[in-house]
């Protein structure tokens, strides 16, 4: 059987790695049978550089994906930008044996504008293009806002459809959030998906007290936004349908992220994702 490979976002453990140095997150990872990775929201210095690339050599994990924006994501804001550190970032994957880029969201500046989004995605592409040159793919990471419609389609379909080089980096723990089916619609996304983040999504626990139900406002607060990140099998997704349609898309890296742990250590909720995984019959795909 085909099959894909599991890893971890590692946007999850940036906590982690500031307390114990990248090499060492690294290594817990290895211990919990991990070996694939996506670097997101880690500082590339060449100290953290340096790192991953001895843990990728000594424990035999892939670098699935870097992580960088191709502007900043306010006009001034800080972080390395393809636009401005190109050849940074295509020596750091040279440096790492990584063939994907992925842009993590929208600018916050464009973020409604229909116009101005259109305008980024043509840069995209057009950065899509120049890092092509290098052996390297770039991908879009999406969430829930690009199922805006407009004119009765989504945003991220007028995406797609303006684009040819640009990846898409479906999530679908935010497919869901947009009250889209995440399996048929990654089905649509055929050949243009390498990279698919697995996010659960369940209903988390009504916790309300006397004073909320003396306030309708502060109640309904609550009981509307009682939608969690949850570990991977812990939620109401039907994950192996979503596999399979990742796999028959084209999708080669699955990436376990869960954006809020609610307290719980992430490496804990990496440990229930892996087993949950592994009980569902994804034991050789880590």
């Amino acid at each position: 059987m085909t099959k894909g490979k599991m890893g971890v976002q590692m946007m999850m453990l940036k906590g982690k790695v500031e307390e114990l140095g990248a090499y060492e997150v690294m290594k817990r990872l290895h211990e919990l049978g991990f070996s694939a990775v996506e670097v997101s929201q880690i500082p590339m210095t060449e100290e953290n550089v340096q790192a991953l690339k001895r843990a990728s050599e000594d424990f035999n994990i892939e670098i699935a994906a870097l992580s960088a924006g191709l502007e900043p994501m306010l006009p001034g804001a800080p972080g390395e930008t393809l636009s401005n550190d190109f050849e940074k970032i295509v020596d750091d994957c040279k440096t790492l044996n990584c063939n994907y880029v992925r842009i993590g969201m929208l600018p916050l500046n464009v973020m409604g504008d229909k116009d101005q989004i259109l305008a980024f995605i043509e840069r995209a592409e057009a950065m899509a293009e120049r890092l092509a040159d290098h052996g390297i793919e770039l991908y879009y990471h999406t969430h829930h806002i690009e199922f805006q419609k407009y004119d009765g389609e989504y945003l991220l379909d007028i995406i797609k459809n303006n684009t040819s080089r640009l990846g898409f980096e479906l999530d679908v723990h935010w497919i869901q959030r947009a009250g889209v089916n995440p399996v048929t619609f990654i089905q649509e996304y055929k050949d243009r998906i390498a990279l698919l983040h697995l996010k659960d999504y369940r209903i988390g626990k009504l916790d309300v007290n006397e004073d909320d139900l003396k306030d309708m406002a502060t109640f309904f607060e609550k009981f509307t936004n009682l939608i969690e990140f949850a570990e991977v099998g812990e939620g109401n997704l039907d994950i192996p349908a979503v596999i399979a349609a990742g796999l028959d898309s084209g999708a080669k890296y699955f990436l376990i992220e869960q954006d809020d742990t609610y307290g719980r250590d992430p490496f804990d909720c990496l440990q229930t994702s892996a087993e949950n995984l592994r009980k569902l019959g994804y034991a050789d795909w880590f």
